[in-house]
């Protein structure tokens, strides 16, 4: 009697029933293979490949211009003010050096203004260290310098009261802490602050450079949206003769705007940004480096009368010559030039013009207007003034006349006090203008990338849909 085969058995007639049963995901690719070969097949995945595109654009171009619009946001509120504080602490600290040295030039009881001067620039460079402390980060380098800064502040302070003290029973000690102080401040205290400056304007170096960046990745997925769109209404045209498909034209249309707007408002905001860096951060910057070496010069003209030849250069050309003297000439000649060595003088020295190369000229050059120019010519005015006065006190010093040398330096009307005065205002008043200047631009370039991302974003969308119901509407046509 047969037995009827068991189910379940190797070799038995079930499982190979069951093992020869293809599985479900071939089945579906076979089926989708099948339907693409049919009009209605190709059309579906079509619609489905151009709205896939009409997207990834959409979404490449919202996430690329998110990113320089960030970029954008962090020059305007993050790196530039960022880069103007550490310029503002180096400033301090340098004011603050030589508003000592002058203080100590005026004798055992120095002008209540100018002690207040002195603390006043500490108390600046304390707090500004304290928001750079909170603000700055990313940056191992400024974090380091300003660990260093808040550590070597506190030893100058104390050298400074020492020498105070000293200088008030008149003892000769005095000056020792103070060049001890100087040297604490010009050997450790100010490189650190520049390196802290440096790490600041390089951070917004890069921010510029990421605005400023085309968005490569998305002007190419549009174009090869509006060329895959192009070629889609070309098939329907020759297949069905129909000239227009309004599903697809309206697709182009939208993808068409959206890569517009893309590259006007970028290019828009490069030129923005390009305008607020040439004419707003690298003005800035030179005239910071300006406003310091003239800071620098004053302490080494009041620190030539403090040390009265104690220290000399001790090797090169200049070897034997009183240090600060040589110091206070390589600012000034870096400000401005030698006397005389200005371009178009014609009423005297005071007239003369920065000498090519020199940081005001360099400052004048990135003036973009008159309102940026005037106190920067104003400043080389006043800078020529000072270096004859300078040379009318060192005529006396070198005299053996210190009262008269000493009024020349520290004294009021016709001092190259005065004209150091001079000098700082105008260049601060310069800073204030390039400042708004650099407000403006950056305001205007990142004003271009305004909307830019969520647009993209929305005529993306529409653009997907309008793919989708062009092509279902030739799908219909097979109904």
């Amino acid at each position: 009697m047969a037995h009827p085969p068991t189910t379940g058995a190797a070799g038995s007639p079930a499982a190979g029933a069951l093992s020869g049963r293809r599985p479900a995901w071939r089945e579906g690719v076979e089926r989708a293979r099948a339907a693409a070969t049919t009009e209605p097949g190709r059309l579906r995945l079509l619609g489905a490949v151009l709205a896939a595109l009409v997207v990834a654009f959409g979404a490449v171009t919202a996430w690329q211009v998110s990113d320089r619009r960030t970029a954008a946001d962090a020059v305007a509120e993050h790196s530039q003010p960022l880069s103007a504080a550490a310029a503002d602490i180096y400033r301090s600290l340098a004011d603050a050096d030589t508003t000592a040295a002058s203080a100590f030039l005026a004798g055992g009881q120095e002008p209540a203004e100018v002690r207040h001067r002195y603390e006043a620039d500490i108390d600046r460079a304390s707090k500004l260290l304290v928001r750079a402390a909170a603000t700055t980060d990313g940056s191992a380098t400024a974090r380091e310098e300003i660990r260093r800064i808040n550590e070597l502040l506190p030893v100058y302070t104390g050298l400074i009261e020492s020498a105070r003290a000293n200088n008030r029973q008149g003892l000769p000690l005095g000056s020792a802490y103070l060049r001890y102080a100087n040297d604490t401040m010009r050997g450790r205290l100010l490189p650190a602050a520049g390196r802290l400056y440096q790490a600041e304007t390089a951070r917004l170096g890069e921010d510029y450079g990421e605005a400023k960046s085309w968005p490569w990745a998305a002007i190419g997925t549009g174009a090869v949206a509006l060329a895959a769109l192009g070629w889609a209404q070309r098939r329907d045209f020759l297949r069905t003769n129909r000239v227009f498909n309004r599903g697809l034209l309206a697709s182009t249309a939208a993808s068409a705007v959206a890569l517009l707007w893309l590259v006007v408002g970028h290019g828009l905001a490069r030129a923005g940004l390009d305008d607020s860096d040439r004419h707003g951060a690298q003005s800035l910057h030179v005239l910071n480096e300006a406003r310091i070496d003239s800071l620098r010069a004053r302490g080494d003209e009041n620190l030539t009368l403090v040390g009265r030849g104690a220290v000399v250069v001790d090797k090169g050309e200049d070897k034997g010559k009183d240090a600060y003297e040589v110091s206070y000439a390589e600012r000034m000649a870096g400000l401005v030039g030698e006397p005389g060595t200005g371009s178009g003088a014609a009423a005297g020295a005071g007239a003369d013009r920065a000498a090519s190369g020199s940081l005001l000229a360099r400052a004048r050059d990135l003036a973009d207007d008159g309102e940026g120019r005037a106190p920067v010519d104003e400043a080389v005015t006043r800078l020529r003034e000072w270096q004859e006065r300078h040379k009318a006190a060192r005529a006396a010093d070198d005299a053996g006349n210190y009262k008269d040398a000493r009024a020349k330096v520290i004294g009021g009307e016709g001092s190259t006090g005065e004209s150091f005065d001079q000098v700082d205002k105008l260049l601060a008043k310069a800073l204030a203008h390039e400042q708004r200047e650099f407000a403006r631009a950056a305001d205007d370039g990142r004003g271009a990338l305004t909307g830019l991302a969520v647009g993209a974003g929305v005529l993306a969308a529409l653009g997907a849909v309008a793919a989708l119901l062009g092509m279902g509407r030739r799908l219909a046509e097979y109904r």
